[in-house]
C-alpha cells in the first residue's frame, strides 16, 4: 500500500463522510501555505487525501486494494515480463492444494489485469499484463484558496452580497491557457513522439519490470509548444487580482465556512480550478448576542417602571418594538419576542428574541425623592 491517507487525515476508517470533510477542513486550515507556519507539501498531501477519501467510488477502491488506479501518482503501471504461474510453480504450490486451499494461478491475470489497467495475452497457459498501459496524462488540478471575511451582526442574520479581490493563478489571457505564443505552433513531442509517457525496463529477482510514467517535458499531454508563451512562460496561468462576488446566506454563523467550486486557482495547461473556502467571522456587537438562532439581550428600566408596570422601546434586528412591562417586574425577568431572533439556515422559520430585564436603583436621590422614598418605606413598600 502506498501512503495511508487516513492517517494523514488523522481518522479512523470508518469516518463518515461528514467526519472526512470536517477533518480535511481542519488540516487544511493548519497547513494553508499562506498562513505563517503553513506547509505547502503538507497541504498538497492533504488535499490528496481527500481527493481519494471524499470520493465514494475513490474511497471504495483505495480501502480494498490501497490505490485508486488513477495514474499511482504519477507512475503508471507496471508490466512483468514473465508468467507468474511457473514462479509460484517453482515454490511447489503451482495448481496444488497449500493448507487446504487449491491455488489456480491462471487466475492471478485477471488479478494483474485490474490493477494495471492492461490487456490480456495468454503466456504458457497464464494470463499476465501486456503492458498497454493508458496514457498517463493528468491535467494538473489548480490549488484551494482559503480566506477570511468579517462581517456585520445584522448582514448574518439577514444575509448580504460582498466583493473579494483576491490575488490567484488565472487563465492567462494572451495564451488563452493553452501556454503557446500566439501565433505559433503546438507540435508533436518529440521525447515521447505523442504518446504522453516514457519508459524504463528494470531487471528484478522476479523478472524485468517495465515502468510508465508521464513525459517531462509535455507533462503527459504528448504535445508542446514550439515557442512558450511570453506572459505565462508556457504555464497556462498567470497571478492576477481576481473580484468575486459572494452571496452571503441569512442566519451564517461564527466560524462557518463558504466553499466556491471552481473559485481557487486555475490548473496549468487547462487543469481543472481549485475550490475557494471562505471563512466566516461574526463582528461582535454591544447591542446583541446570539447562541445558535437566538438573540438575547438586557434592557434597564426604572424602579417606577418595573413597580407601576409601563410601555418600553426595545431595539431588535428589525428595528424597534414595543414591550410591556407588567406592575411589578422584578430584575431578571425574561420576556419572549417570538421569531425575532436569527433566520435558521438550514431549516424554516427564525429563532426567538430573549428580553431580560434590569431594574435600575435610584442613586444620588433629591431631598424631595428620599423623602418620598422614606414615606413609602413606612407604607411597607
Amino acid at each position: 500500500m502506498g501512503k495511508d491517507y487516513y492517517k494523514i487525515l488523522g481518522i479512523d476508517k470508518g469516518s463518515s463522510a461528514d467526519e472526512i470533510k470536517k477533518a480535511f477542513r481542519k488540516k487544511a486550515h493548519e497547513h494553508h501555505p499562506d498562513k505563517d507556519g503553513g506547509n505547502a507539501e503538507k497541504f498538497k498531501e492533504i488535499n490528496e487525501a481527500y481527493q481519494v477519501l471524499g470520493n465514494s467510488e475513490r474511497k471504495n477502491k483505495y480501502d480494498q486494494y490501497g490505490t485508486t488506479f488513477e495514474g499511482f501518482g504519477g507512475q503508471a503501471a507496471y508490466d512483468a515480463g514473465f508468467d507468474w504461474a511457473d514462479i509460484f510453480r517453482q515454490g511447489g504450490m503451482g495448481g496444488q492444494q497449500t493448507a487446504g486451499v487449491n491455488f489456480d494461478f491462471g487466475d492471478l491475470g485477471d488479478i494483474f489485469s485490474d490493477f494495471f489497467g492492461s490487456e490480456q495475452k495468454s503466456y504458457g497457459g497464464s494470463s499476465y499484463g501486456s503492458a498497454r498501459t493508458a496514457r498517463v496524462s493528468r491535467k494538473s488540478r489548480g490549488h484551494d484558496l482559503e480566506v477570511n471575511l468579517n462581517i456585520e451582526f445584522k448582514e448574518a442574520v439577514f444575509g448580504v452580497e460582498k466583493t473579494l479581490d483576491i490575488n490567484k493563478q488565472v487563465i492567462c489571457g494572451y495564451c488563452h491557457g493553452n501556454g503557446a505564443e500566439p501565433g505559433t505552433k503546438i507540435e508533436t513531442c518529440k521525447r515521447c513522439q505523442g504518446q504522453g509517457q516514457i519508459t524504463a525496463m528494470q531487471q528484478t529477482f522476479f523478472g524485468a519490470f517495465r515502468s510508465v510514467s508521464a513525459c517531462p517535458d509535455c507533462q503527459g499531454e504528448g504535445k508542446r509548444a514550439s515557442q512558450n508563451c511570453s506572459k505565462c512562460q508556457g504555464q497556462g496561468t498567470v497571478k492576477e487580482k481576481s473580484r468575486i462576488k459572494v452571496n452571503i446566506p441569512a442566519g451564517i454563523d461564527n466560524g462557518e465556512t463558504i466553499r466556491l467550486s471552481g473559485q481557487g486557482e486555475a490548473g496549468e495547461k487547462g487543469g481543472p480550478a481549485g475550490d475557494l473556502y471562505i471563512n466566516i467571522k461574526i463582528m461582535p456587537t454591544d447591542d446583541f448576542r446570539r447562541e445558535g438562532s437566538d438573540i438575547y439581550t438586557t434592557e434597564t428600566i426604572l424602579f417606577s417602571q418595573a413597580a407601576l408596570g409601563d410601555k418600553v422601546k426595545v431595539q431588535t434586528v428589525d428595528g424597534e418594538v414595543n414591550l410591556k412591562i407588567p406592575a411589578g417586574t422584578p430584575t431578571g425577568k425574561q420576556f419572549v419576542l417570538k421569531d425575532k431572533g436569527v433566520p435558521r439556515l438550514r431549516s424554516r422559520g427564525r429563532g426567538d428574541h430573549f428580553i431580560t430585564i434590569q431594574v435600575q436603583v435610584p442613586r444620588d436621590l433629591s431631598r424631595r425623592q428620599k423623602k418620598m422614598l422614606e414615606e413609602l418605606q413606612k407604607e411597607g413598600l
